[in-house]
């Protein structure tokens, strides 16, 4: 996660390749609950600075990254979408039931769209960083997005400068065998 850009625009054409990456994540029963709004004007960048009062992330010695990244990338996603497929006949149980969720699809596809942007914006020689949308009170409203779509976040997407190191990566890793298990958690 990179948290301080340099001001140079990013092409159109790189950031539809950056979305075009997360349209391809995975999406369940191919519901396609996504959506994606790419903010490039500087007044609405600075207008989601704001809902992320990121004068008091500055007051506290670090980069104005929201505002200054030169583009976001709001993910949203919609259970409404979700659930209305879920209801067509070819997804419902063999007693012609809707079936119960045992986990939120549409949070997974929209983390698994998430990581597609963040790892297409590497690939075009780009850094990123993500600001989860607790952060964000009425980012939904400012950019219009329909009530049923909920923003996840904001991806700010440009070319890196020096960054201030996050007090959060002094914790570091986990030890890998304390996450990872083979065949089974534990015996």
């Amino acid at each position: 996660m990179v948290r301080n850009y340099r001001p140079d625009p990013v092409p159109t054409t790189v950031l539809d390749r950056i979305v075009d990456a997360g349209l391809r994540a995975p999406s369940a029963g191919n519901s396609q609950g996504l959506g994606f709004v790419i903010v490039t004007e500087r007044a609405t960048r600075r207008a989601i600075a704001a809902l992320a009062d990121e004068d008091g992330y500055v007051a506290r010695g670090f980069d104005p990254w929201i505002s200054a990244a030169p583009a976001h990338i709001v993910p949203t996603v919609s259970e409404l979408v979700y659930r209305e497929r879920y209801r067509e006949p070819d997804k419902l149980s063999p007693e012609g039931e809707v079936i119960e969720w045992p986990v939120p699809y549409w949070w997974v596809d929209a983390g698994a769209a998430l990581m597609g942007v963040l790892l297409a914006s590497v690939n075009e020689g780009l850094a990123a960083g993500f600001l989860g949308v607790h952060s964000l009170p009425d980012l939904g409203a400012l950019l219009r997005i329909p009530e049923h779509h909920l923003p996840i976040g904001v991806v700010t997407v440009g070319y890196p400068l020096a960054d201030r190191r996050s007090a959060s990566l002094d914790r570091g890793r986990r030890p890998r065998d304390t996450v990872v298990h083979r065949e089974r958690w534990q015996d």
